[in-house]
């Protein structure tokens, strides 16, 4: 028997999910531990229960038949939306966002975390099942709207940060199942458009002081409608024009106006439905100096971290940036500064290191696997782990805006850990099975 093949599953992956996790434990007490020794937060040993319950989820998620939730997944999914809902009304706010089911003063658990397995479930579903129209709009548009539900619930909590989560999601699904590619690029151009122009008036505000005409017409709001007619018309000019004569310039022509218009809408949405505070995030990420007692303090301080930790780091619990609290959320969010700091490149390093095997054997596992649900399911529980970490420690080292996504298996967090871990035991299954088909 192979080692990869012990006990059913990649022992590879295991191991390397383990080491992430035992980092996280050591480096969660850094972060609870003062410039004199004290110990002032018990946040490790939370850390340390969420780990057992969820390595035994995990285990249990590993063995059986990984179709047989799909099958059940759309009552998962439906019941996840019902929760979502909830929160939506009746959760606690917490950090500005009311994401966490509570009881009292204890907090039980934050659902859109487990959203994002519950939404690759169905979604692998939904595609395995309409394998044969997976070509047709009207399967792209009902694909869409599974992961758009979760994702305007969400928002309104509003948690930018998880709800962009389901975007890699569907884009690592939807290549995987074989959607045509120019969809993938439309979606990828929309909201990239999107998002530009949505920061736009805040970044001209704030940056640019650019007061030509044509920055005037993208900014200022009483110029969208306008400009949304306009698109739209060249949208049913090109599709009138490549019916009649089936050139593909108008094909193209009417697939970027769409995308435009698409893209103000968009645009106006996120400026309605986000805070301030959350469009200043993306902002600062472009000049963390505009704000640097405010916003910008997280990414200076981060940055100030990760830079000063050399090659070896300072030692561990020898942090400067950490011990004197000058890292915000730094058992959460910024968890891989303190690492940086205390273990340097090398930790860094060990790190990216763990996280690329966990990546490449997930990615293994979807090659090898025998069936088109298995396929799809892992390739959203890899695209959501590799946005997760991209984000994350790209938003540590200022080259990602901060977004509030927690770094898999290292990060302090209930749901968090448990929804790693519960996609780590699906891939598991999926490997264990990939013979039984």
């Amino acid at each position: 028997m192979k080692l990869r093949s012990f006990l059913g599953f990649d022992i590879f992956i295991f191991l390397s999910v383990i080491a992430l996790m035992l980092i996280g434990v050591l480096f969660i007490y850094s972060s609870g531990v003062s410039s004199s020794g004290i110990v002032y937060s018990n946040e490790y040993i939370k850390q340390i229960i969420s780990i057992s319950i969820g390595l035994v989820l995990c285990l249990l998620f590993s063995f059986g038949n990984y179709s047989r939730l799909g099958e059940w997944s759309l009552y998962f999914y439906l019941a996840g939306i019902l929760v979502l809902v909830y929160t939506l009304v009746f959760g606690k706010v917490v950090n500005g966002a009311r994401a966490w089911i509570t009881l009292g003063s204890f907090h039980v658990g934050q659902p859109s975390e487990l959203m994002k397995i519950l939404t690759i479930l169905y979604l692998g579903y939904f595609f395995d099942q309409h394998r044969n129209s997976i070509r047709k709009l009207s399967t792209l548009f009902m694909s869409l709207g599974i992961v758009a539900l979760p994702m305007g619930l969400i928002l309104l909590q509003p948690d930018m940060g998880t709800a962009l989560v389901f975007v890699p999601i569907y884009l690592f699904s939807a290549f995987i199942a074989l959607v045509p590619l120019r969809y993938l690029f439309f979606l990828v151009l929309s909201g990239f458009l999107t998002i530009i122009l949505g920061i736009l008036p805040e970044w001209n505000s704030a940056i640019l002081h650019n007061e030509g005409f044509l920055i005037r017409i993208l900014t200022e709001a009483s110029f969208w409608p306008y400009l949304i007619l306009v698109a739209v018309l060249i949208t049913i000019l090109s599709l009138i024009g490549f019916i009649s004569y089936h050139r593909k310039y108008f094909y193209w022509t009417g697939f970027f106006a769409f995308s435009s218009a698409l893209s103000f809408i968009g645009a106006f949405l996120m400026q309605k439905v986000l805070k301030d505070y959350q469009i200043m995030r993306l902002i600062v990420f472009l000049d963390p100096e505009i704000d640097p007692r405010g916003t910008g303090w997280h990414i200076i301080q981060s940055i100030t971290a990760v830079g000063s930790g050399g090659l070896y780091g300072k030692g561990f619990l020898q942090g400067t940036q950490s011990q004197y609290r000058f890292l915000p959320m730094q058992s959460t969010d910024f968890i891989f500064s303190i690492i940086a700091e205390e273990w340097g490149f090398i930790g860094s390093f060990l790190i990216l290191l763990l996280f690329t095997v966990v990546l490449l054997r997930g990615i293994y596992i979807i090659w090898t696997a025998k069936d088109r649900y298995g396929k799809i399911v892992g390739a959203g529980i890899v695209g959501m782990l590799f946005f997760h970490m991209v984000v994350n420690i790209g938003m540590t080292m200022g080259i990602m805006p901060i977004t509030g996504i927690p770094l898999p298996f290292v990060s302090y967090g209930g749901s968090s850990i448990l929804n790693s871990l519960i996609s780590i035991g699906i891939l598991l299954n999926i490997h264990q099975r990939r013979y039984h088909f």
